[in-house]
C-alpha cells in the first residue's frame, strides 16, 4: 500500500495524467492518451478478481518520432509523477550475453533497487517523528554526558536557579539545552561521535552473475569479517545530526517489509522505459560484423524479459510478466520493421509522434511551467538583469527554429536551446556589468543577432 498522502500516478485517471503531462509537453496528444490509458489499465487490473487478473497482461508501447519531439520528456514526467517503480534506460548501454558490458537482466535488478529505496523512503517518512526524537536524545547525551561538568551555554548565563535539587537541576538543564539545540545554537559545537561503518550489501550477491554486485560484495568482505566497531571522530552537532538520523532511520525501517513491498510493486506496477530502441535495430539487412555484431543479440535478450520471465536479484526472484514496457526511437536510419519480428510482436501499441511546427515552438516557449524563456529570465535575474521577451520576438524565434530544422538536421525542440544560447550569448557574457537594467528582447534584436547566421546556410550548419 502507498504510504505517501499525495495523489500518485496509479490513483490518477487518464484525463488527469494527460493534464499533468500538458504542463510540460506541448502537443503529442496521441502519445499522451495511449500512455495514460496503459498506465490506468494497471490500476484497473489490480481491481480484477484473482481468477482473471493473471490473464490480463500489459499492452507494451513503442513510440516512434524524430528526436526532440518529447519522447524522453514524457518518460521523465511519468517518472516524477509515479509512485510505481520506474526506470528509464538506454538500449545502447546493453550488450549481448558473452560480450563485455551490461546484460539486459540488470534492468530488472536496477528497477528492484529503485523500488526498495522508494519504499524505504516512504517507511522512513512514516517514522520521521520517532526518528527525530531519538536523534535529539542522542545529541543531548553528547552535549550532557553522564557525570562530569555540565557544558556552559553560549551566552554564559546560569542554566538553573540556585537552590534547585540536583535531579531537578539536571532535568532542567537538559530541557534548556533541548530548546537551544532546536534553535540551532549548538550546530557548530564540536563533539566526539562514534561513527559506525556503512552497512554493506552482504555475501549473498556472490551467487549472482552481475559484475557490479559482485564488485560491491568483494569490497564489503572486510566489513563482514571485521569486528564491527565504530570509529571516534570529532564532528559538529550539525553533522552528527545527519549521521544519527541515518542510523536511526535504518533501525526504524523494517528491511524485510520494505523488500516484500518493493517486490510486489515491481511485479504488479513496474514500468520500464527503453529509449533509443532503434539503435539496436539492423539496418538494410546487413550481415553481422563491426559495431552491429551484438544488435540482434540484445533484441533477443530483451525478448524474454518483455514476454515474462524470472530474473534473479539479491532480493529474490522477480517475475516480469506484468511489468509495462515503453520503448521509443527516432528511427531515422532504421525502421520499426528492422527489429526482429518477435520483438515487434511484444510491442502491440505503436504511437507516432508528430514533427514540431512553428506554432508548437511558440507554445513551447510560452506555455510550459519550465519554459525556456522563463529559465533564461531567472538565470539573468540572479545578476540583477531583467529581460522581457516581446510576443513578436518569441514568434520570430519560433519561425527561425522551424526554418533551421527544415534546412538542416531536424533536432526538434532542442533547436530552441541552440538558438536561445546564440541569441543571448552577448547578454549572458556581460550580465554582471548590466546589473539593475531592464532589457527588452524584440524581433529586431532577434534579427540583428541571428539574421546573418540564418542567411549563410553553410555557417548555420555549424552555429545553429
Amino acid at each position: 500500500m502507498p504510504y505517501s498522502k499525495t495523489k500518485k500516478l496509479d490513483e490518477m485517471k487518464p484525463k488527469q495524467i494527460v493534464e499533468e503531462l500538458n504542463k510540460y509537453i506541448i502537443g503529442q496528444d496521441k502519445a499522451k492518451r495511449t500512455i495514460a490509458v496503459a498506465i490506468r489499465n494497471r490500476t484497473r487490473r489490480k481491481r480484477l478478481p484473482d481468477s482473471i487478473r493473471d490473464e490480463v497482461s500489459p499492452k507494451n508501447i513503442i513510440m516512434i518520432g524524430p528526436t526532440g519531439v518529447g519522447k524522453t520528456e514524457i518518460a521523465r514526467r511519468i517518472a516524477k509523477l509515479s509512485n510505481a517503480p520506474f526506470i528509464k534506460v538506454e538500449a545502447t548501454k546493453y550488450t549481448e550475453v558473452g560480450y563485455v558490458g551490461r546484460d539486459v537482466e540488470s534492468i530488472i535488478r536496477d528497477l528492484m533497487g529503485i523500488a526498495v529505496q522508494q519504499v524505504k523512503t516512504e517507511l522512513a517518512e512514516a517514522q520521521a517523528e520517532k526518528v527525530s526524537a531519538r536523534v535529539e536524545e542522542r545529541l543531548l547525551d553528547l552535549l550532557l554526558p553522564s557525570g562530569g561538568d555540565v557544558p556552559s551555554p553560549e551566552n554564559g548565563k546560569d542554566i538553573t536557579e540556585s537552590g534547585t535539587p540536583y535531579t531537578d537541576s539536571k532535568q532542567a538543564t537538559r530541557e534548556k539545552f533541548r530548546v537551544m539545540l532546536r534553535e540551532g545554537k549548538f550546530d557548530e559545537r564540536e563533539v566526539e561521535v562514534n561513527v559506525q561503518s556503512r552497512k554493506k550489501i552482504g555475501i549473498e550477491v556472490l551467487g549472482q552473475a552481475n559484475m557490479d554486485d559482485l564488485q560491491e560484495a568483494m569490497q564489503s568482505l572486510g566489513s563482514i569479517f571485521g569486528n564491527g566497531k565504530g570509529q571516534l571522530r570529532k564532528l559538529t552537532i550539525k553533522r552528527a545530526r545527519d549521521i544519527y538520523t541515518e542510523e536511526e532511520t535504518e533501525k526504524a525501517v523494517d528491511n524485510d517489509r520494505a523488500v516484500d513491498e518493493a517486490k510486489e510493486r515491481v511485479e504488479q506496477m513496474g514500468i520500464v522505459f527503453i529509449d533509443e530502441i532503434d539503435k539496436v535495430a539492423k539496418t538494410g539487412g546487413s550481415s553481422a560484423g563491426g559495431p552491429d555484431v551484438s544488435r540482434e543479440g540484445v533484441q533477443r535478450d530483451i525478448l524474454p524479459i518483455v514476454e515474462g520471465t524470472s530474473v534473479a536479484t539479491k532480493w529474490g526472484i522477480i517475475d516480469t510478466t506484468h511489468i509495462l514496457f515503453i520503448a521509443s526511437g527516432a528511427f531515422h536510419v532504421s525502421k520499426p520493421s528492422d527489429l526482429i519480428p518477435e520483438l515487434q510482436g511484444r510491442f502491440p501499441l505503436r504511437v507516432e509522434l508528430d514533427d514540431l511546427t512553428s506554432a508548437d515552438f511558440y507554445r513551447i516557449l510560452t506555455e510550459p511551467a519550465n519554459a525556456i524563456t522563463m529559465q533564461y529570465k531567472e538565470l539573468l535575474k540572479t545578476e540583477g538583469v531583467t529581460i522581457i521577451f516581446t510576443d513578436d520576438a518569441i514568434r520570430r524565434i519560433s519561425d527561425i527554429a522551424y526554418e533551421v530544422n527544415n534546412t538542416n538536421d531536424n533536432i526538434g525542440a532542442r533547436r530552441l536551446f541552440t538558438i536561445m544560447e546564440k541569441l543571448l550569448e552577448e547578454l549572458s557574457f556581460s550580465a554582471d556589468e548590466l546589473s539593475g537594467q531592464e532589457i527588452t528582447i524584440t524581433d529586431k534584436y532577434v534579427d540583428e543577432r541571428l539574421g546573418d547566421v540564418i542567411q549563410n546556410q553553410d555557417l548555420s550548419k555549424f552555429i545553429l
